[in-house]
């Protein structure tokens, strides 16, 4: 069996994020500190998106920002993005909830957090490596309050084989694995 063609894969994320019903909106918050390229992508192709920091900022502290974009699944910007991020952390994807500006506002408020001594810190939940560690070691009002908004917050697998999505049901986390490498067929060169 040979490996799987980049576009396969591709095809096979794409079918697994909007697998959901056909009202489900798809989106993701994207971490521009993660590599440059992120934040020329956003702003050349996108056609929804907003930062999630509040008012106008340094031109310094835009371009490592994260942002909230609206994807499209038929879009070149969707298709570029998992193209070119899809295994490197550059985000997390919110598939259905509220429209884009009440998902804004939600999601600012998990950016800064308070640690045991009461400091103030930036929390990055939005990196896939932080949210796989955090969600599972939430409570149930934790996880409501996270929830609140969102309906399933997805993130690839470490090793970027699945997209990992996680819903609250009944204060609990449940987590559904989806595979999204296309396997290659029986015979194929």
């Amino acid at each position: 069996m040979t490996a799987p063609k980049a576009d396969d894969t591709l095809d096979a994320l794409i079918a697994t994020l909007w697998n959901g019903p056909a009202t489900d909106d798809v989106y993701a918050i994207l971490d521009c500190a993660r590599d440059p390229s992120i934040h020329r992508l956003i702003h050349q192709l996108a056609l929804d998106y907003t930062c999630l920091f509040r008012g106008p900022i340094a031109p310094a502290l835009d371009r490592s920002a994260p942002y909230l974009v609206h994807l499209y699944r038929n879009h070149r910007f969707t298709t570029e993005l998992l193209r070119r991020g899809w295994g490197k952390s550059w985000g997390i994807f919110i598939r259905g909830g509220e429209a884009m500006e009440a998902l804004r506002i939600h999601f600012r408020r998990f950016l800064r957090v308070k640690d045991e001594q009461g400091k103030r810190l930036f929390f990055r939940y939005y990196d896939p490596r932080v949210l796989r560690v955090f969600l599972p070691t939430c409570n149930a009002a934790e996880l409501r309050y996270i929830f609140g908004r969102a309906g399933t917050l997805c993130a690839e697998r470490e090793d970027a084989a699945s997209l990992l999505c996680y819903r609250e049901i009944g204060g609990q986390l449940v987590t559904e694995e989806l595979p999204v490498t296309a396997a290659a067929e029986p015979g194929e060169p």
